[in-house]
C-alpha cells in the first residue's frame, strides 16, 4: 500500500515522522530508541532521509593535503530495511539527486526493489557544503523531475542504458516536496506551482511540504495548488522548536519565516528547556488546528526533537 493510500484510508489525521541514519560508525541503538518512543502513536509510516558525500581536506604526514569524499550518515537503504523488518511499519526513503550519480541511484533502486521497499521521495536535495550553487554529479541529476523520468523507467523495466528487464510486479510509489513559503531558486511563487503540477503530472502520488511555522501558509499553499488543479494530498510537515538558537538557523537554512509571535516568546527564553517547551506548546496548537481542518496526515521532522514530538502526539493524537 503506498503512502496516499495509507493516509486516505484514514479516518483520523495520520500520523509520521522522519529521522536519520546514524552517523557513520555510530551504533544503530539510539535510532530504535527514538522510533520506539514514537511507535505508541501508530506511525503509518516513517521517512529515513539520505546524505550526499561531502568532500574533505586531510592533512598528510608529509604536510600535505589529501582531497577525500565521506558520507557521514551513510545506510539509508540498510536503515530503511531494518526499521521495516523490525517494527512492520512501512518505510519511506528519500532518494536524492545531491551528490549521487544514475548508477548509483539505478543499484539503489535494485536494492530496494529486492527489499520489497516500494514507497519512495524524490528530492533534489542540497548542494555540497562548498557549493555556492547547486551542481549535480557528473551524470547525475539536476532536478527531482528527473529522477522521477528514471523512476517511471524503472518501473516499467527499463535500466539507464535503455536494455529491458521484467518490470517489477509492485511498481515503485513516490512523493515529492512542497514549499508553502516557495523554494529559495524559485522565481514566484506561481513558477514554484507550476512546478509541482508538472511533477504531478509525471506521477507523484502525494506532497509533503518543508517546515512552516504559520499555517495560515500551509493554506494558502494549498489552495494555490487546488486551484492550479493539484488534487494530490498535500501532507504538512512540522518540526517542534528545540532552542533559542533556531530562531536565526532555521529562517537562514531553510528559507522560512518564523512568525513575530514566536519569535517575540523564543527571545525571552532564558533556558533551552523553556525554548523546548515554547516549541512544543507552538506546534500543538499547529497540529490541532491542522487536524480540526481535516489534513490527511502530519508529519513530523523529529531530528533532535523526538520526545518534544512525542509530548506533541501525546495532547494532540
Amino acid at each position: 500500500m503506498n503512502v496516499a493510500e495509507l493516509i486516505n484510508k484514514e479516518k483520523e489525521t495520520a500520523f509520521s515522522f522522519e529521522i536519520l541514519p546514524p552517523l557513520k560508525g555510530a551504533d544503530s541503538y539510539k535510532l530504535f530508541r527514538d522510533i520506539e518512543t514514537l511507535l505508541e502513536f501508530s506511525p503509518k509510516y516513517i521517512n529515513v532521509t539520505s546524505h550526499r558525500s561531502e568532500v574533505e581536506y586531510r592533512t598528510l604526514p608529509n604536510g600535505l593535503f589529501e582531497k577525500v569524499s565521506v558520507r557521514h550518515r551513510p545506510g539509508t537503504v540498510a536503515i530503511a530495511a531494518a526499521i521495516q523488518n523490525k517494527y512492520k511499519v512501512p518505510v519511506v526513503p528519500h532518494v536524492i539527486c545531491s551528490g549521487f550519480t544514475k548508477s548509483e541511484t539505478e543499484y539503489a533502486l535494485i536494492d530496494l526493489h529486492y527489499l520489497g521497499i516500494t514507497n519512495l521521495l524524490l528530492l533534489r536535495g542540497d548542494r555540497a557544503k562548498n557549493e555556492k550553487n547547486f551542481a549535480a554529479m557528473e551524470d547525475g541529476h539536476a532536478h527531482a523531475s528527473d529522477l522521477q523520468v528514471q523512476v517511471n523507467d524503472f518501473n516499467k523495466g527499463r535500466f539507464i542504458d535503455g536494455s529491458e528487464f521484467e518490470a517489477p510486479s509492485v511498481p515503485f510509489s513516490y512523493g515529492v516536496a512542497g514549499y508553502p513559503e516557495k523554494h529559495e531558486e524559485s522565481p514566484n511563487t506561481d513558477s514554484d506551482i507550476y512546478w509541482l503540477k508538472e511533477k504531478v503530472k509525471a506521477g507523484a502520488d502525494y506532497v509533503v511540504t518543508q517546515m512552516f511555522f504559520d499555517n495560515e501558509k500551509y493554506f494558502s499553499f494549498v489552495k494555490r495548488c487546488r486551484e492550479a488543479g493539484i488534487t494530490v494530498p498535500i501532507i504538512p510537515g512540522l518540526k517542534p522548536i528545540t532552542s533559542q538558537t533556531q530562531l536565526t538557523v532555521l529562517p537562514r537554512v531553510f528559507h522560512i519565516d518564523l512568525p513575530e509571535a514566536l519569535a517575540t516568546e523564543l527571545r525571552k527564553c532564558a533556558t533551552k528547556d523553556e525554548a523546548r517547551q515554547l516549541g512544543v506548546e507552538w506546534c500543538v496548537a499547529q497540529a490541532r488546528e491542522l487536524k480540526s481542518a481535516g489534513v490527511p496526515s502530519i508529519h513530523f521532522y523529529s531530528m533532535n526533537a523526538v520526545n518534544s514530538v512525542k509530548q506533541i502526539a501525546e495532547k494532540v493524537y
